[in-house]
């Protein structure tokens, strides 16, 4: 129960990097203020390259739109308060505002999640049963499991905001971090969060370790079938077209794993910031730079758009 008189908070102060020198709140400003337009100008080139040039209008590089839109809308949720809070460190949001960014926040992160799944099942299909490829990833298929990934974030994020801010918060409102994120804000409450952070454990197994299991046993069954391949060519080749995604997939499930499954007993607050960091200003911007470096048909495809010539290796 609230605790007797308590006045109820309006709004919340970020604590963010206001510990921080204002030398080091600089150098941090112009570092992710980089980082965020290198993530929306990748970002921004992937979804009109994809658009431009028919060689990429199949299945794969539709989810790998997909992601990049869901990443923008992500990184736009968060990092534009982040940078402002690195100027004026003493920043409060309004409760609305809180929700409302929790919200974007989790639904375009658990559908990266599950737009990372449908790449991988696109993976599995194409290398396992390569002859029904174009019958089981149609059009309608692609559309179906893109609105299905969002839809499910949605709807976690839905069931997670209204757990966290039915919760009364009374004195508290200083949020340890730069972002309304569902630990800080179950810290702040003057109630019992007892069930609240069950609901919330269980929408994270629901949110990571499902999307994260599927993803394995796509790739269990993907290894399996290209070891079977006779030759070495064409083991290559079939690895080749599973790396960028792979390596996207390891970097994103180990950063969220670590920031929503690891014990309460274990968090501290720098090291949630730090990882936290990482999470929402470097990883979104790994999957521009991974698609188009280590990605032969994406360059391919920009030498097209922008008019040269393509010779062979």
């Amino acid at each position: 129960m609230p605790k007797p008189n308590s006045t109820f908070v309006t709004e919340f102060l970020f604590e963010g990097f206001s510990s921080f020198q204002w030398q080091h709140r600089l150098t941090f400003f112009v570092v992710f203020l980089t980082l965020y337009l290198l993530t929306l100008s990748g970002n921004v080139i992937i979804v009109t390259i994809i658009h431009l040039d028919r060689h990429l209008h199949t299945p794969m590089y539709f989810f790998l739109g997909m992601l990049s839109i869901s990443e923008t809308c992500y990184t736009v949720t968060i990092i534009p308060r982040m940078l402002f809070g690195l100027l004026s460190p003493q920043q409060t949001i309004s409760f609305q505002d809180c929700a409302t960014q929790l919200f974007f926040y989790l639904t375009f992160g658990i559908n990266n999640c599950f737009l990372l799944t449908a790449m991988g099942y696109d993976r599995y299909v194409a290398i396992c049963n390569p002859l029904r490829y174009s019958v089981i990833m149609g059009k309608t298929a692609c559309v179906y499991l893109a609105s299905g990934s969002l839809g499910i974030g949605l709807g976690i994020a839905i069931v997670q905001v209204t757990s966290v801010f039915g919760l009364p918060f009374c004195e508290g409102f200083v949020i340890s971090h730069f972002l309304c994120d569902v630990r800080p804000l179950l810290k702040l409450s003057c109630t019992d969060t007892t069930v609240n952070e069950i609901i919330t454990l269980i929408l994270s197994l629901c949110a990571l370790v499902l999307p994260m299991c599927l993803v394995f046993i796509s790739y269990v069954l993907i290894i399996s079938t290209i070891l079977k391949i006779a030759s070495a060519e064409g083991r290559k080749k079939a690895f080749a077209t599973c790396a960028s995604h792979l390596t996207v997939v390891i970097i994103h499930y180990g950063c969220a794993s670590i920031v929503y499954l690891k014990p309460k007993s274990q968090s501290s607050v720098g090291q949630d910031r730090l990882i936290s960091v990482t999470y929402t200003v470097i990883t979104p911007l790994l999957n521009p730079v991974v698609y188009s470096l280590r990605n032969k048909e994406v360059k391919d495809a920009v030498r097209r758009v922008l008019g040269l010539q393509i010779t062979s290796p």
